[in-house]
């Protein structure tokens, strides 16, 4: 099977404990769920649906926070307009964002579908702990590079794996069955290389900043 990302060949491994195969691209770095054992939308909604975050957890807030300050000092023209996108049931991030000033627009394939975006283009796109659900990083990337203006910043948040096959098999994060892909720094450079956007910074633990090309 042919990496998502970079179109490689990978190798694919099993993972014991979750009786599930994945793939492993060495060019990339990508490790993919093989599409045969991808829940059903229904069955992934239900999983979104338990989720119980908002402003009065503060653990929750205070990544979200953390997440913002790594990058908020870039964004330098104001009025600022952003999209959070795959904002989540509760959009907390989004609600942090317009106390900062920013004015947000939000969409989520299952609890804010209306494409606000359409006919937009916005200094900042945020996409925090999506990129890990997404089958196809790559089509979703190239949308948010053409909806971020030149010299905008694209915001994502994702835990890196560490290329370390053993600790993968036992990482909680491939645990959450609505994760189905997951990166490095090195693949989210590549990613975003191929989309016309180059690196900003990263924190090379859970965040990466992308800053669109002016020609692109």
């Amino acid at each position: 099977m042919n990496c998502p990302i970079c179109k490689h060949s990978a190798t694919p491994f099993i993972h014991e404990a979750l009786q599930k195969r994945f793939n492993y691209c060495t060019v990339c770095e990508c490790i993919y769920l093989d599409k045969t054992f991808k829940l059903s939308e229904e069955k992934e909604k239900e999983k979104y649906d338990q989720h119980q975050n908002s402003l009065d957890n503060v653990g929750y807030v205070e990544m979200f926070e953390n997440f913002l300050d790594f990058f908020w000092e870039e964004l330098t023209c104001k009025p600022l307009v952003g999209l959070d996108f795959g904002s989540g049931p509760t959009p907390v991030l989004s609600e942090l964002m317009q106390r900062r000033g920013a004015t947000i627009d939000c969409y989520d394939k299952f609890y804010q579908p209306l494409p606000l975006y359409e006919h937009k283009q916005y200094d900042f796109i945020t996409s925090t702990e999506v990129f890990e659900h997404l089958d196809n990083p790559y089509e979703a990337l190239k949308l948010l590079t053409n909806l971020v203006k030149p010299d905008g910043i694209i915001a994502l948040m994702t835990l890196f794996h560490d290329t370390n096959r053993e600790h993968f098999l036992t990482w909680w994060y491939p645990r959450d069955l609505t994760h189905i892909t997951f990166y490095t720094p090195k693949t989210l450079t590549i990613l975003g290389t191929m989309c016309g956007l180059k690196v900003l910074k990263t924190d090379s633990k859970r965040i990466l900043i992308l800053k669109k090309c002016s020609e692109t």
